[in-house]
């Protein structure tokens, strides 16, 4: 292609389509690469949207949207190998007119995403993979090259909404590429149900919708999470876990979701469903820290790319969102002002994301993704174990004396952990959550 774009967006995800129905919106002339088939081809799981962020850039996005349901309840599972102790929030105030959470299918979502990025004026170029950044002598970059043939393609900028395993900037030296302690690998499944069977399994109604995250023995003292996501006629259910703990210990993924399906308190919700679906998808742990160069000389990244999620509250589609919408608002800017995209100019967008809830929420938890993971054994293993039989000396009426059941419990405990291991822990705990 000779022809040169204000900007080319490479990736066609959540943060990718952000930034490039943002500057598309505001006339620029945008060129937007995915290596699928289409939008969304390569993302068959399911995912939690959340409406506040997409409001922003699609306001009536619910006309139309293939969402999924509404969600009305949220749960917390702590687990052992035959129990869940639970947390539970349910309100009637989310069956509102415009419900704030809603699950999704994202290879439904990112198509109808893209076809909106087309309307507003991009160009779309599917099955192109970009193989290389295009740099100036100074290092400045200046488009990229695709696997297609003459496939050089020119632009004053290049947002990297390619992923957490993305390699553009890696291989121009712009960032590192993601260490194994900083990325989790999520095993997910689809499984399909009537629609009556899912409303009657979980204490729905119409759209409503609950999730299901759970924490414990089904990550083998790894660091990591389940979780159940309910949409019409399927569940999503999966679990992921560090990528360095999975090699350490040698357990696979798909080991782990198996597992996790047999468990008495999940396979009840499954029983007889029909498995049309598995992927394996990389999400990126690190937190604050590990958060990469965000803008240089002709470049921004954005979304799973700049290590944007939130793994304390499981948030990532709306960090994503709002660094793609962030990025895209800078080029724009930039471009109505006439001035370079430089690395000074394109500061901006680090301005942005700073003040925004994107990296204050990821700086309050700096340091709870190095605490979960260096201290695995005793909170995704050892402590669930001991909250189980605690509840179940709570719970169990056999004669034995209320203060004989403190006392197993007390010993219990101090048994598993010292008085001054169990205080350092909550000491900790404490310190990185403030």
């Amino acid at each position: 292609m000779t022809e040169k774009f204000d900007a080319i967006v490479v990736g066609a995800g959540m943060a990718g389509n952000a930034a490039a129905l943002t500057m598309a919106k505001r006339g620029l002339k945008v060129l937007q690469l995915e290596r699928g088939e289409y939008a969304g081809s390569k993302n068959v799981q399911g995912a939690i949207l959340y409406a506040a962020q997409v409001e922003k850039l699609i306001p009536e996005f619910r006309e139309d949207a293939p969402l999924e349901r509404h969600l009305v309840e949220q749960r917390f599972w702590m687990m052992d190998d035959a129990s869940h102790t639970g947390l539970h929030y349910r309100s009637e105030e989310f069956n509102e007119e415009r419900p704030n959470r809603y699950t999704i299918i994202r290879s439904q979502f990112d198509r109808w995403f893209s076809k909106h990025v087309q309307q507003a004026g991009a160009i779309v170029l599917t099955e192109t993979t970009a193989v290389e950044l295009l740099q100036d002598p100074r290092g400045r970059v200046i488009g990229v090259r695709t696997d297609r043939a003459q496939g050089d393609v020119l632009a004053d900028v290049v947002i990297l909404a390619e992923g957490v395993n993305g390699l553009l900037g890696t291989r121009a030296g712009l960032r590192e590429r993601p260490t194994r302690e900083n990325v989790a690998l999520a095993v997910k499944e689809m499984h399909f149900l009537p629609r009556e069977t899912i409303e009657a399994r979980f204490n729905l109604k119409g759209d409503e919708g609950a999730v299901i995250e759970a924490a414990g023995t089904i990550s083998r003292g790894m660091a990591g999470m389940g979780f159940i996501y309910t949409n019409r006629e399927s569940i999503s259910i999966g679990i992921g876990c560090i990528v360095s703990d999975l090699a350490k210990t040698g357990h696979s993924p798909y080991e782990l979701l198996e597992a996790f399906k047999r468990h008495p308190s999940v396979a009840p919700l499954i029983e007889g469903s029909e498995v049309k679906e598995y992927a394996a998808h990389l999400i990126p742990e690190g937190g604050y820290k590990a958060v990469p160069k965000l803008c240089g000389d002709g470049w921004l990244v954005a979304g799973d790319a700049a290590q944007l999620n939130n793994a304390i509250h499981r948030e990532g589609s709306n960090l994503a969102l709002a660094s793609g919408q962030m990025a895209g608002e800078t080029v724009a800017e930039l471009k109505g002002r006439g001035l370079e995209p430089t690395a000074r100019n394109l500061a901006l967008y680090r301005t942005r994301m700073m003040d925004s809830f994107v990296m204050q929420d990821l700086k309050k938890y700096k340091d709870m993704p190095a605490l979960l993971h260096a201290s695995a054994q005793n909170f995704f293993l050892t402590y669930p174990q001991l909250v189980s039989k605690a509840m179940q000396n709570f719970v169990r009426v056999d004669g034995t004396p209320k203060i004989e059941k403190e006392r197993r419990t007390m010993k219990s405990f101090f048994a598993a952990r010292s008085i001054g291991g169990l205080v350092g822990d909550a000491v900790r705990m404490a310190r990185a959550w403030r």
